[in-house]
């Protein structure tokens, strides 16, 4: 059984397999071992993981702002002797970055296909600053109406912006890294994440202090930097070898190669590789469109990407970035809300970090079923807390929350990015990961409307009884994840394309092996031999 069964497979075979070291295989050595092979590629993917600081930041900021007083006295409603920010307007802003990550990622995949990976990514950067500019200046409007809006708009600007540069970090990474840094460096999209929103935590903690606009004015302007540096890096990112090669831009791509490989790589038997992957997909589909996404077993590849995506969201991820805010509806003070949040965040950093080697150690599918089955207990215990009142409701629901982000750190987080990642064919990535984080927006968009209707004061009032809706939302993702997404870890594109191919069951995934070794497998695309 061949991997691929095409011409320009066959050719790659005789021609390029020369020049590998068969004996050695990057998809099992140590970690470490890995990084110091590839240092190039780790920084370049770890500097581009700055987007998504942004978008960690943009995660918790709206709920984080809404716990200040001084915000809740500008844009809120008093409220039995206090002041709140009305529940619509709460939902419609915690949507707003959701929707606009949606549109963002569609027109972020179909345009960095066009014109490629770093000019999209310095666009999405620059247009970020704008956002973050209309966020500033929301409060100055004398109407209370139309300052909620402009801070609406302002928020779904900045959200069309992060779905632009959310899509080409993921596509760039899967293109770029070699399959033994795949997982542990996708991995770091949840790590930065939490590092945005610890970055925004203490910044609004810290700006507590100050009275009036500037408490809250603070806030918004410490985005400014997260904005600019992904316009920054791309005058310095090479190239996607994969979008160069599929422009037919061969010189380039080696160009591109080169400078992401070290001198004892062999750039060339790596494109002759990727040229190979690329026309064998080509083969099967001459177009790449939306549409083919959703045509024969590409169809089944989208649906996994898709619904990784939205792992997060189910097993809570949303509740957690809006755990201050949340927390003073079940009873806690502001200060020691954001106390917990900051707490929360810290081991969830620490889980996320852990991951790395989760990652490289265990299956993707494994660590999803273990820690959303782990999670789904601990909700529903949140929700029999609920049931009572009183001091032990409060900070058991406090500690709960800061340990199902830590246990979603160590597994069904990072591991649902690097399933995202894995899924998608090469010659439809860039769109499969668009319709991605589309998907992501929209599992955001809706949780961001309907929990705080759940638990809000003025609506629901379930306060921490919202942990059984938790709980029910990660039991019906370890029914599909069970169900319907494979185990893709150590696997190459080419490998994984005749998988899928195969149609194999979602649970063969695992034992399948081919009776060929093309250089990808042996080398993880980056052969030993010196250009």
């Amino acid at each position: 059984m061949n991997l691929t069964e095409t011409q320009s497979t066959k050719e790659f075979n005789k021609d390029g397999v020369d020049a590998v070291d068969t004996t050695n295989s990057t998809t099992h050595v140590p970690l470490w071992q890995s990084v110091k092979k590839f240092p190039r590629i780790v920084g370049y993917c770890l500097a581009l993981s700055s987007a998504i600081l942004l978008y960690g930041y943009d995660l918790v900021i709206v709920a984080t702002v809404a716990a200040m007083p001084q915000f809740q006295v500008v844009f809120g409603q008093e409220y039995n002797g206090k002041y709140i920010i009305p529940t619509m307007w709460l939902s419609l802003w915690n949507v707003s970055s959701c929707i606009g990550i949606m549109f963002g990622s569609v027109l972020g995949g179909h345009y960095q296909d066009r014109r490629g990976r770093r000019i999209t990514l310095a666009i999405g950067s620059f247009l970020s600053t704008i956002a973050v500019a209309i966020c500033y200046i929301s409060d100055l409007p004398d109407d209370m109406e139309i300052r909620r809006g402009v801070f609406f708009v302002g928020k779904l600007f900045q959200g069309i912006c992060i779905g632009i540069l959310l899509c080409v970090t993921q596509t760039y990474m899967s293109e770029v890294l070699p399959v033994a840094l795949r997982g542990p460096v996708i991995a770091f999209y949840p790590i930065f994440t939490l590092l945005g929103q610890l970055v925004g935590a203490i910044v609004v903690y810290t700006s507590l202090k100050h009275t009036g606009a500037e408490s809250y004015r603070i806030c918004f302007a410490s985005q400014w930097p997260f904005s600019s540096i992904p316009f920054v890096l791309a005058a310095f990112l090479p190239e996607s070898p994969t979008w160069l090669l599929r422009r037919g831009r061969t010189e380039d791509a080696l160009k591109a190669q080169k400078k992401l490989n070290t001198s004892c790589i062999n750039s060339q038997a790596v494109i002759n590789e990727l040229q190979a992957s690329i026309a064998a997909e080509d083969e099967e589909s001459a177009t790449h469109t939306y549409a083919d996404c959703f045509r024969g077993v590409n169809m089944r590849r989208t649906f996994i990407v898709a619904f990784a995506n939205i792992i997060p969201q189910m097993f809570g991820l949303q509740l957690l970035a809006n755990s201050s805010y949340f927390m003073q509806i079940v009873g806690m003070g502001s200060a020691n809300s954001l106390i917990f949040l900051i707490l929360g965040i810290g081991l969830g950093l620490i889980a996320n970090v852990v991951s790395l080697w989760t990652l490289n150690a265990f299956g993707r599918r494994f660590l999803i079923l273990l820690t959303l089955n782990i999670v789904m207990v601990m909700w529903f215990a949140v929700g029999i807390a609920g049931i009572f009142t009183g001091i032990v409701t409060i900070w058991y629901t406090a500690v709960s929350m800061m340990i199902i982000t830590m246990v979603s750190g160590l597994g069904s987080w990072p591991a649902s990015h690097v399933v995202a990642a894995e899924a998608s064919s090469l010659q439809l990535r860039a769109k499969t990961q668009g319709i991605g984080w589309f998907t992501s927006g929209f599992g955001t968009a809706v949780f961001a409307i309907i929990l705080p209707y759940i638990y809000n004061a003025d609506q629901g009032n379930l306060k921490a009884k919202t942990g059984f809706v938790m709980a029910g939302f990660a039991a019906v993702t370890v029914i599909v994840v069970w169900l319907g997404i494979p185990e893709m870890k150590g696997r190459t594109a080419m490998e994984i394309d005749r998988m899928f191919s195969l149609k194999l069951r979602t649970r063969a995934f695992n034992g399948w092996h081919s009776d060929v070794t093309p250089m990808s497998e042996t080398e993880d695309f980056h052969p030993n031999v010196k250009a």
